[in-house]
């Protein structure tokens, strides 16, 4: 008997926690990044929104069929891709008017990121084989969520000290939409697997 079976209840709980807390950081770096004008923490930000609802969907979609399981697996692979977009058209605006964005705050911001998503991925370690695709995509994002803070934080500290500009935090960005578009790709292939698989 596997962990969805055995324990829906505290599958369930784990990701509606992960998701009130991606949704809390969410208002926190969206207004930071909007303030200081940051292509990588705006990405990042709506990535804390985007990961809100993949939790809120996989709470939903608990006790389905595998086929409606898998279905919403390659839905949660498109919502995966708007972060990677956001980030992309953020830094095509950047590249127009290439401001540095203030170091100090980026940098505190990326930390905060960083501990919400660490503890996140905590959270959904002991589920991320389970349920398919859909924890498959909640485990991912916030894996590729803590590597993408790391990034920023480095981003942060290279603009107060290294090279006062636009291009840490627009690379960060870039990479950060990257990311998630290769996350996206690997929920969708899990989740069509599964598709196929549960055909009668």
């Amino acid at each position: 008997m596997d962990a969805q079976s055995s324990s829906p209840i505290s599958l369930r709980g784990a990701v509606l926690a992960v998701a009130l807390l991606n949704l809390a950081y969410f208002g926190v770096e969206f207004t930071v990044a909007l303030a200081i004008g940051s292509v990588s923490l705006f990405a990042d930000s709506v990535d804390f929104l985007e990961d809100a609802s993949v939790n809120i969907l996989i709470a939903v979609a608990i006790g389905w069929s595998p086929r409606r399981r898998a279905m919403l697996g390659m839905a949660l692979a498109a919502i995966l891709l708007a972060p990677a977009l956001a980030g992309l058209w953020t830094a095509y605006q950047k590249l127009v008017a290439p401001v540095a964005p203030e170091p100090f705050r980026l940098t505190l911001t990326g930390i905060g990121a960083l501990a919400v998503n660490l503890t996140c991925a905590l959270i959904l370690a002991r589920f991320r084989d389970h349920s398919g695709s859909l924890t498959k995509a909640a485990f991912l994002s916030a894996r590729n969520d803590v590597l993408a803070n790391i990034a920023i934080i480095l981003a942060g500290l290279v603009t107060a000290y290294l090279w006062r500009s636009a291009w840490p935090d627009l690379m960060v960005g870039i990479a950060i939409a990257i990311m998630n578009t290769d996350a996206a790709r690997e929920v969708f292939e899990a989740a069509r697997g599964e598709h196929e698989a549960a055909r009668p």
